[in-house]
C-alpha cells in the first residue's frame, strides 16, 4: 500500500507498518510500499506491538505512524549506542 491508501482506510489511526519497498536518499528513508500490521487508537499500543516483533526480528523494517500525517518522513541516524570506559 501507499501512504495515502493506508490513510484512507486507516483514518485517525496508529498504525504499526512494515516497510515492503523503500530506498534512502541522502538522510531519508523513502518508504515506497507498505503493509499495515495493525492499528491502534494510541502509540502506546501500538509501540508495546512493535517492541514485540522488533525483537522477535530486528532485520523487519517496522514503523509506528498517525494517519492524520498527510505525509510521512522518516530520517535515518547512525546508531551511537553507550561507551563504556574500561
Amino acid at each position: 500500500m501507499k501512504w495515502s491508501e493506508v490513510r484512507q482506510h486507516f483514518p485517525e489511526r496508529c498504525v504499526l507498518v512494515e516497510a515492503l519497498k523503500s530506498k534512502t536518499r541522502g538522510k531519508e528513508r523513502i518508504i515506497e510500499e507498505m503493509s499495515v500490521i495493525d492499528d491502534f487508537e494510541n502509540g502506546n499500543a501500538a509501540w508495546k506491538v512493535y517492541k514485540k516483533l522488533h525483537s522477535e526480528n530486528q532485520n523487519r523494517e517496522l514503523y509506528i505512524f498517525h494517519t492524520n500525517n498527510e505525509e510521512i518522513k522518516v530520517i535515518e541516524r547512525s546508531y551511537i549506542g553507550v561507551r563504556r570506559r574500561v
